[in-house]
């Protein structure tokens, strides 16, 4: 499995960005996307995941803003920002829980990682 993420640049407070985090290799394999986010001298943060099965969550401090949703079509899993604040500035990172049994065939769950986009938010 392997991820691109693309679609971060600067905006201005109340604006909107779509995040893109494209997937290619095994997608079958794939349980679960999330989007992550760091911001300068700050941890990692979740900020929404989509399961498989479509199930969605959110960070609160993005919930109501923020929509994850996936294209199955395109192998695509987005991330609409809206109502941008300057406090969403970081570098946004996509992953993917991807599913596998091993060679003794016990249960594994990889966390692959796409490279990161930055998003500025302007006040």
């Amino acid at each position: 499995v392997q991820l691109q993420a693309y679609g971060g640049g600067l905006v201005q407070a109340g604006g909107s960005l779509r995040l893109s985090c494209a997937q290619c290799g095994s997608i079958s394999s794939i349980t679960a996307t999330t989007w992550y986010r760091q911001a300068p001298g700050k941890e990692r943060d979740m900020v929404a995941a989509i399961t498989s099965g479509g199930s969605t969550n959110y960070a609160d401090s993005v919930k109501g803003r923020f929509t994850i949703s996936r294209d199955n079509a395109k192998n695509t899993v987005y991330l609409q920002m809206n109502s941008l604040k300057p406090e969403d500035t970081a570098v946004y990172y996509c992953a993917a829980d991807r599913y596998y049994k091993d060679y003794a065939y016990n249960d594994v769950v990889e966390k692959v990682w796409g490279q990161g986009t930055e998003v500025t938010v302007s006040s």
